[in-house]
C-alpha cells in the first residue's frame, strides 16, 4: 500500500484533498512550513502527519502530490523526480481521484466555496458522499454516490478535471497575473463546459454565461423570469432568508437559507437546480437551513455590542456582496471594513473598481498590499487605493485600538492574505480593555 506524501499540505485544496484520502482509508501524511494555518487544525484532528520541509521526507514508494504554489525546484519535488517516484501535481491527481464517483464541479470567479459547501451539506445529510470545499475542508467515504468540488479557473487547472456535472456561478475577471482580459477567461469556462459529461447548472444572469456553448443540456437559474429556475418574493427575516422558486414558471416551493444578500440566494438557487435534476426531494433539499457556512465566508463572531466578520472577499464584486450581506443582516449598525488587498497586480487592475466598492461602508481602514509567492513586491502601494477613498485610513498592526471607537458597529475584516492577524490584534486589546 503506497502512502500519499502531500508537498504544502497545509494549502486550503491540498489540506481537504490529504482528508478525502485519509477518511478512504488510505495512507497519508505531509509537508509545509512551520508557520501555523488554520487548514492544519483539521489535518492534527485526524492525526495525519505534518512534517517540516526536508528532502528526506521522501521515501521509496510514496506516491507524491505537490501544490501548485512550489515550483520543480522545491528540494522535495526535485529528490521524487530523482527516485523516480508517481508524481502528481494538485489538479492532476483530483481529476483521476474523482473519476470513481458521480462528480459536481462548482466554478466560477466568485461564490465557489460558499456553494461548494452549501451543496456538500444538503446531499451529506441525506447520501454518503465525498466532498472538497476550498476553506479546507474535506471529506472523503469509500460508498460515495457524489463528489462535490470545487474547480478553480486560475491558471487553467479545472480543465484537469472531467466532471459529470458543473455549477457555473459566474464569469468575472481575475487573477490578472494570470488572465488577459474577459474574454481570455471566457474561453477558459467554454474549454471546461466542453469537458462536462452530463450537464450544466449556469447562472442565467450572468452575460458571459449565457454565451457558453455546449454539448449537453445547461439549465439556467436565476432572478430574470427567462431562467429554468427562477427565485421570486425574496423576504430577509431573523433566520436569513426566505424564497419561492418556480421551475419554468411553475410553482416548485419555498426555502430558507440562513445567510442574507442576493448572491447567496443565487448560490442556492443552484443547489436547488442540481438536486431538483438529480431527483432529490424537495425536502431534503430543505436541508440548507441547517447549512453553518465555510470557513473565512462571513464567519461572524460577537464582542460586546461589535459584530466582528471574517471573509475572505478580495475583489470588488464580492466586497460588495459582503457589504451587502452585513447591511442586510444587521440593518440598525454601521459597517466599517477593515481590507487587506491581495497581490499587487489585482491591487493595481483594479484599483477604482475596489474603491467604488469600499466606499459603499461608512468607515473604511487599510492594511498594506500582501503579496504572493509568485509576486511578493511591487511599485504600487495602499496609499494609491487610500488617495481613492474620502475619509479612509491606513491601519497599522499595532494600532488596532483605533476601531474600539466604533462600539455599535459590524467590522468587517476582509482579503485573502492574513487579515486574520488584525482582527487577532484588536480581540486581544479588546479583551485587555474591557
Amino acid at each position: 500500500m503506497t502512502t500519499y506524501h502531500f508537498i504544502g499540505i497545509k494549502g486550503t485544496g491540498m489540506s481537504a484533498l490529504a482528508q478525502i484520502l485519509h477518511d478512504s482509508g488510505e495512507r497519508v501524511q505531509g509537508s509545509d512550513v512551520e508557520k501555523h494555518f488554520f487548514t492544519q487544525e483539521a489535518l492534527e484532528e485526524k492525526n495525519i502527519p505534518i512534517l517540516p520541509f526536508s528532502e528526506t521526507n521522501i521515501k521509496e514508494n510514496f506516491t507524491i502530490i505537490a501544490g501548485n504554489a512550489f515550483s520543480d525546484d522545491h528540494s522535495e519535488i526535485k529528490e521524487a523526480k530523482r527516485q523516480g517516484l508517481t508524481f502528481y501535481r494538485y489538479h492532476e491527481f483530483l481529476g483521476e481521484w474523482l473519476k470513481q464517483y458521480t462528480s459536481i464541479a462548482v466554478t466560477g470567479a466568485h461564490g465557489k466555496t460558499s456553494t461548494t459547501g452549501l451543496l456538500a451539506h444538503v446531499l451529506n445529510e441525506t447520501f454518503p458522499i465525498s466532498y472538497l470545499i476550498g476553506d479546507g475542508t474535506g471529506k472523503g467515504h469509500v460508498d460515495s454516490r457524489y463528489f462535490v468540488f470545487e474547480a478553480c479557473e486560475y491558471r487553467r487547472h479545472f480543465l484537469s478535471y472531467e466532471p459529470d456535472y458543473a455549477i457555473m456561478t459566474n464569469i468575472d475577471f481575475d487573477h490578472p497575473d494570470y488572465f488577459t482580459s474577459i474574454d481570455d477567461v471566457f474561453e477558459a469556462f467554454q474549454s471546461m463546459a466542453d469537458q462536462v459529461k452530463k450537464g450544466i447548472i449556469a447562472c442565467g444572469d450572468d452575460e458571459e454565461l449565457q454565451k457558453i456553448q455546449a454539448k449537453v443540456p445547461v439549465v439556467y437559474y436565476g432572478f430574470a423570469a427567462t431562467n429554468d429556475f427562477q427565485a421570486q418574493n425574496v423576504v430577509e427575516n431573523d433566520a436569513g432568508t426566505t424564497f419561492d422558486v418556480f421551475v419554468r414558471n411553475t410553482y416548485y416551493n419555498t426555502f430558507t437559507i440562513p445567510m442574507y444578500g442576493n448572491h447567496n440566494v443565487l448560490n442556492a438557487l443552484s443547489v436547488i437546480a442540481i438536486c431538483h435534476y438529480e431527483e432529490v426531494k424537495a425536502e431534503d433539499i430543505k436541508k440548507m437551513a441547517t447549512f453553518e457556512g465555510v470557513k473565512r465566508r462571513f464567519t461572524e463572531k460577537k464582542v460586546a455590542n461589535q459584530v466582528l466578520i471574517d471573509d475572505y472577499a478580495h475583489h470588488p464584486k464580492e466586497i460588495t456582496a459582503t457589504i451587502d450581506s452585513a447591511r442586510k443582516k444587521y440593518p440598525n449598525k454601521e459597517v466599517v471594513a477593515i481590507f487587506q488587498p491581495h497581490t499587487f497586480t489585482r491591487t493595481k487592475t483594479f484599483l477604482d473598481e475596489f474603491a467604488e466598492s469600499l466606499s459603499l461602508a461608512d468607515h473604511v481602514y487599510l492594511c498594506d498590499i500582501f503579496g504572493s509567492a509568485r509576486e511578493e513586491a511591487g511599485k504600487l502601494t495602499v496609499n494609491d487605493l487610500q488617495q481613492r477613498i474620502d475619509g479612509s485610513e491606513v491601519l497599522q498592526l499595532d494600532h488596532t485600538d483605533v476601531l474600539m471607537e466604533y462600539d455599535d458597529a459590524v467590522l468587517v475584516f476582509m482579503g485573502a492574505g492574513d487579515i486574520q492577524k488584525f482582527q487577532e490584534a484588536y480581540e486581544e486589546k479588546k479583551n485587555v480593555r474591557n
